[in-house]
């Protein structure tokens, strides 16, 4: 990541002792959120934030005072929150259990995931945090023009762009009464995507075919790769790359002799510190890659054409900008940009 958010945590850092320009919230707030109506009485006080992208994005907007607890992590927080993170309490490094999440007493549980706090309710279902009196937010990221039915990773509808991920920063913002923060927010993540956008203009890689793997459950078995309207997708779009996927399924599951018949010129790994299936670790994942008879034919493989990316810029988040530059430098390093 880069150093814009740094830039922001320190603006937001003098909001305090400016004159904001923007009205103040206006309680009680009503929105809709993923098909059910929420009514905010004050801003919260108290939040247990399911989801790391979720949980950076509530730093990123100054209110990692609030936080309670947080749960379900890939990797490292970025760098500018590491001493914030560091003292809030970490329920689960995945999903973490109901009876921990309404033991910190919070007024607002934040989650990324619909299927953690949803109809499915691995955590626990809206309504259940309802009797007790906590409002429940989910990421639009996660059911506007989404279904997360049946299990996996859900069905999109439409191609994932960062205005899902704007609409966020502005929806919370406003929650907590701090819209100025949010403006700033998402005026520089504006600003950070047109810049990685104009660094490869005139250098696209025209319909170059490029797969995005984010991990396996075996690792020699069917691999998750980035669907046709995943964030991942936005990120090919956006640097005119074509992905080698079809399906509107968010990280549908893919033999690796289907992927070979695309013959990927590029491969995007996701790197984590996550360790629930085999194939998280990218070591794992590039001997596998190396060694498998069908995958050590691909051109990608045998040119060892590797883009690393930390799996969060691969997820719907802040950090799907930092996807489009890392990729972009990718296929300018290997000489594939026309």
């Amino acid at each position: 990541m880069r150093h814009f958010l740094t830039t922001i945590t320190f603006a937001l850092g003098l909001t305090g002792f400016a004159a904001s320009g923007f009205a103040a919230t206006q309680y009680p707030l009503t929105l809709n959120n993923c098909g059910q109506q929420i009514t905010i009485q004050k801003a919260p006080s108290k939040i247990v934030s399911v989801g790391q992208g979720m949980t950076e994005i509530l730093f990123s907007l100054g209110l990692a005072d609030k936080i309670a607890g947080t749960a379900v992590w890939v990797g490292p927080v970025l760098p500018q929150h590491a001493e914030a993170n560091s003292k809030i309490a970490r329920l689960a490094d995945n999903d973490p259990s109901f009876e921990s999440v309404v033991g910190k007493e919070p007024d607002f549980v934040a989650a990324e995931f619909e299927w953690h706090i949803g109809p499915q309710g691995a955590v626990g279902t809206r309504e259940q945090f309802s009797e007790l009196g906590i409002n429940t937010y989910i990421a639009p990221t996660d059911c506007v023009a989404k279904t997360n039915a049946g299990g996996g990773d859900g069905v999109r509808k439409e191609l994932f762009t960062m205005d899902l991920i704007y609409q966020e920063i502005g929806e919370l913002a406003e929650i907590f009464d701090v819209k100025d923060r949010g403006e700033a927010l998402v005026a520089d993540l504006k600003k950070r995507e047109a810049d990685a956008v104009a660094s490869i203009a005139g250098a696209k890689a025209k319909g170059l075919p490029i797969v995005f793997w984010f991990s396996s459950k075996e690792v020699s078995g069917d691999a998750y790769i980035a669907g046709k309207n995943s964030a991942p997708a936005y990120i090919l779009k956006t640097l005119g790359a074509k992905n080698v996927v079809t399906t509107e399924e968010e990280w549908p599951l893919v033999g690796w002799e289907t992927i070979a018949q695309a013959n990927p010129a590029v491969i995007v790994i996701a790197t984590m510190d996550r360790r629930r299936y085999a194939a998280d670790d990218p070591r794992v994942k590039l001997g596998f890659l190396e060694k498998d008879p069908v995958t050590s034919q691909l051109d990608a493989v045998k040119n060892k054409h590797f883009v690393m990316m930390d799996a969060q810029a691969m997820n719907p988040t802040i950090r799907t900008i930092d996807g489009i530059e890392i990729l972009a430098k990718g296929i300018k390093s290997f000489g594939l940009a026309q």
